[in-house]
């Protein structure tokens, strides 16, 4: 397949592109979708193709094609090269990008996994969510539903382009999780979830915490908690926020008004703000494609779908803003080096400024010392959804909460809608704990520009907050 690319970026240069990438995907995918004694979903999906980008004058062209077969690929080069000459007079924002060493991936890339989805039938994958949803109804009370999911999505990634680049490694990742409704006396529904996922073999339902008898006892015994909880008082309150929904303001909040091609246009909050204080000494947002997965969890991302190798990116370093994610074009044109950031779902999309790992910096302190300084507030844990905007703006509703009151967890909140701005929110971070955590699971992923599901991964430590609004709906 690696010559069939080559081919391809040489027919894009003889036709008369600057630049030529070319990129296949023969990806898999499966999902398992349980809700009560019900099988909504038991699919398996294929996902192959090549993807090719030409640059001419500024501009750019995409095509693809799930075709391997030659004379497919040669009208896949063709269109591509006639969009990008076709758009080279008319694009106000030409986007060049410097010319660098080629570069070539090794075994090394892809991540070592013990148990591949692929060793293992259906049956063995149906019977980790049937354990999950046994044993959530085991653990749970008033009941109204029990959610299994199992996903997973593997595959080859190759790539190469008009400076010889050949990158050739295995994408991964798995997820399972068991989401628990239970309805109060009142006849208000409250959930729990339970769920293990990132780039891990499946050894991963094999680890104290991760099995899933774990998963489905933790989302039952959340729920059941959640009957007795009394709603989130509204108003401004101290805050510590949870590894997990940090992450989500991370990602959500902040990490999309970082990428280049929304700062480029003027679009972003952020844009012409590098080296500004936007935060705290305590408030630091890291990128980074291939984070200690066995320490910390998350999303191996070797290589971005521009064949730039994942760098650590420190976006906003002690409060203050230090670079962008960028494709190598948004790169050049912010004179930024290129951070491995330029991504697509699969090979039927062009590849643009996205998001890897996201996440905070762990600080000093140990939860205990985070409870101490949080003193009396809300302690807000996970996420069940929520709505940005391209300000920062955010409104998110926390699966549940707690009353904390002198350092001293009280009793269980529902109804946990917190919002606000993220660029406020930073100026009042005053403490991160040591636990940094990072998830990245099937189930959901990234949307942007009309590209979805794209797995990220999202995390940081627990944060104090000193001023964060509750209430309204999320």
């Amino acid at each position: 397949m690696l010559e069939k690319l080559q081919n391809s970026v040489k027919l894009g240069e003889k036709l008369g592109a600057e630049f030529v990438e070319a990129r296949f995907d023969d990806l898999i995918l499966r999902t398992l979708y349980r809700v009560n004694d019900t099988w909504k979903d038991i699919l398996l999906k294929s996902r192959a193709g090549v993807g090719v980008t030409c640059y001419y004058g500024g501009a750019s062209g995409y095509s693809y094609t799930p075709s391997e077969n030659d004379k497919e690929l040669e009208e896949t080069v063709t269109r591509a090269f006639k969009m990008a000459k076709a758009s080279a007079n008319a694009v106000s924002l030409k986007l060049s990008f410097d010319k660098r060493a080629p570069v070539k991936s090794q075994n090394s890339d892809t991540f070592p996994i013990k148990i591949h989805p692929k060793t293992k039938d259906l049956s063995y994958k149906v019977d980790l969510v049937n354990r999950a949803v046994d044993n959530a109804r085991e653990s749970g009370e008033n009941i109204s539903n029990v959610t299994g999911m199992y996903g997973e999505l593997y595959g080859r990634k190759l790539f190469t382009n008009s400076e010889d680049s050949m990158v050739d490694w295995q994408f991964e990742l798995i997820d399972l999780r068991c989401t628990v409704t239970s309805k109060t006396e009142s006849g208000n529904l409250v959930n729990g979830l339970g769920q293990a996922h990132g780039t891990m073999g499946l050894e991963l339902f094999d680890t104290k915490g991760s099995t899933p008898e774990d998963i489905g006892k933790e989302a039952g015994a959340h729920a059941k908690e959640q009957l007795k909880a009394r709603a989130c008082p509204a108003g401004k309150y101290r805050t510590l926020i949870e590894n997990n929904l940090v992450g989500v303001l991370a990602h959500e909040s902040f990490g999309h008004l970082s990428e280049g091609d929304f700062v480029v246009i003027g679009g972003s909050p952020l844009t012409g703000k590098i080296d500004k204080k936007l935060g705290t000494e305590h408030a630091s947002i890291v990128d980074y494609g291939t984070p200690n997965l066995q320490e910390f969890g998350g999303l191996w991302v070797p290589y971005d779908d521009q064949g730039t190798k994942a760098n650590k990116t420190t976006i906003l370093d002690k409060g203050t803003l230090k670079h962008y994610l960028h494709s190598r074009g948004t790169a050049q044109y912010l004179q930024q080096e290129p951070t491995g950031n330029c991504r697509a779902v699969h090979f039927g999309f062009n590849p643009i400024p996205r998001m890897t790992n996201t996440y905070f910096a762990p600080g000093q302190l140990t939860k205990e010392e985070a409870l101490e300084l949080l003193d009396t507030g809300i302690y807000a844990i996970q996420t069940s959804g929520g709505q940005v905007e391209g300000d920062g703006s955010f409104v998110f509703k926390a699966i549940r909460g707690y009353w904390v009151e002198k350092g001293e967890i009280r009793e269980p909140l529902r109804e946990v809608a917190l919002s606000g701005n993220i660029l406020h929110l930073l100026s009042k971070v005053e403490g991160a704990t040591r636990d940094l955590r990072i998830y990245a699971g099937y189930f959901g992923g990234c949307g942007k520009d009309g590209q979805y599901p794209l797995p990220c991964g999202i995390g940081g430590p627990e944060l104090v907050v000193s001023e964060v609004r509750f209430g309204g709906k999320a």
